[in-house]
Order: structure tokens, then C-alpha cells, then sequence
């Protein structure tokens, strides 16, 4: 499976010969300068929550594209009123099923306000399954113990973790993360993207490592295959 990180929370996957983008923030973003959002054609585009540095190029994406938009019923209002009509709305509940798998959303502690001031609805995370890769998409969240249910819903090939502190858990936690959800492959997002996440990627690397995990960092605009 490919993994293409375009910053912050920003990430495309393809699964099952589709491509889903996630949380996209690239634009706003001086250390995704490089990255030409039009060449960014999505079939499908997940939102976690409302916050600008998720959301940013979220109607721009989708209306170049086309692709269906899953995300919060409160986020899914706020795009329609940019145009957006593709849409597929989910809360946090039983799975949904797609083209490519199923999606869950899960419990995020978190706040999710629009970039208008107005309510987005609760910050959620994604458990995405399928017959080719299943992974754990936490969202912005701090650690908690709802992690723990992860794991019931089957076995996850791998989590994306925010790693940056101050608004969501750091990677100390991340690596508790990691264990109440039983994955030991984590890749590393919402960090180093402003001032107050800014960490010492070494020290994260050692923090995984010396749990016996492994923390993957790839650079923005860079793909990986998992």
C-alpha cells in the first residue's frame, strides 16, 4: 500500500485502486510549498474534524476532483456551503462501507471548531479496514483510554499517530498509544509544522525504538509503501 505524507495531518493512501486523502492542509502550509495541490486528485477525502490546519484545502480538492468527502455531519454543512456536494456523512458508530473497505470513526479527545468560529461537531478518528491493509487513523487527540477498543475491531497493520505535544498527545504518549492499540508500526504527523510542535525527531525515533517499535517519519511529499 502506498503512504504519500503532505504535511501536518495530511496524508493520501491507495487501498483497493483508491486514492483517499486525509485531513488536507497543504496549501496554508510554508513547509508543503512544494507540493502543487492540483496534482492531487483524490477519489475519496476524509475529515477528522473542523480545525483550519485540517481542513484548509478541503473544498478546493474536492470540487477539482470530485471525490466523495466522509466526515461529521457539522463539517460536512460547513463544506456545502463552499460548494461541495459529494458527500457522505458518518458519526461515531457502527463501520460504513466503501469502494475500497470500511470505515469506522472512532473517539478523538479533542475540540473541533470551523474556521468560521461556528460548532464542527466531535473530533473523531478513522479505523479503516480491508482485505489488502487495515490501519488506525487517530486524528488530533490526546491519549486515551478508548485506544483500547482499537484492537477489538481487528488486527491493525499500522497507526498514524500525532507526535507534536501541546494540542495532542506527544510521542511519549503516541508510544502508549501504540500499545493500547497493539500496533508497532506508527507514522509520525501533526509535528514541527509550528513553534509549539516542534520536537526532537531523534528522541521520538529513540522513544519508539526503545520499545521495541518502530516510528516512521517520512518527509513531505515523500511515499512510502507499507
Amino acid at each position: 500500500m502506498q503512504f504519500t505524507y503532505y504535511g501536518q495531518s495530511c496524508f493520501q493512501v491507495v487501498l483497493g485502486g483508491k486514492k483517499i486523502l486525509f485531513d488536507p492542509f497543504i496549501s496554508p502550509n510554508p513547509l508543503a510549498k512544494d507540493i502543487d495541490i492540483k496534482s492531487i486528485m483524490p477519489d475519496f477525502i476524509l475529515i477528522s474534524h473542523g480545525h483550519g490546519d485540517h481542513i484548509a484545502d478541503a473544498a478546493t480538492i474536492a470540487l477539482q476532483s470530485g471525490a466523495t468527502v466522509v466526515t461529521s455531519p457539522e463539517v460536512s454543512a460547513f463544506l456545502a456551503k463552499q460548494g461541495v456536494q459529494n458527500m457522505r456523512e458518518l458519526n461515531h458508530g457502527g463501520p460504513v462501507s466503501f469502494d475500497f473497505g470500511k470505515v469506522r470513526a472512532v473517539n478523538a479527545v479533542h475540540s473541533s471548531g470551523l474556521p468560521d468560529g461556528s460548532y464542527g461537531g466531535n473530533p473523531m478518528g478513522f479505523v479503516i479496514r480491508s482485505e489488502e491493509k487495515s490501519f488506525y487513523f487517530a486524528g488530533d487527540t490526546a491519549l486515551t483510554m478508548d485506544m483500547q477498543l482499537i484492537p477489538l475491531f481487528g488486527k491493525m497493520d499500522f497507526a498514524v499517530f500525532p507526535i507534536g505535544g501541546n494540542y495532542t498527545m506527544d510521542y511519549n504518549d503516541a508510544v502508549i498509544a501504540a500499545d493500547f492499540s497493539k500496533v508497532d508500526k506508527v507514522i509520525g504527523v501533526h509535528y514541527n509544522t509550528f513553534p509549539p510542535i516542534t520536537i526532537d525527531t531523534k528522541e521520538a525515533l529513540d522513544a519508539f525504538n526503545s520499545k521495541g517499535k518502530e516510528l516512521l517519519l517520512p518527509s513531505i511529499g515523500e511515499t512510502i509503501n507499507l
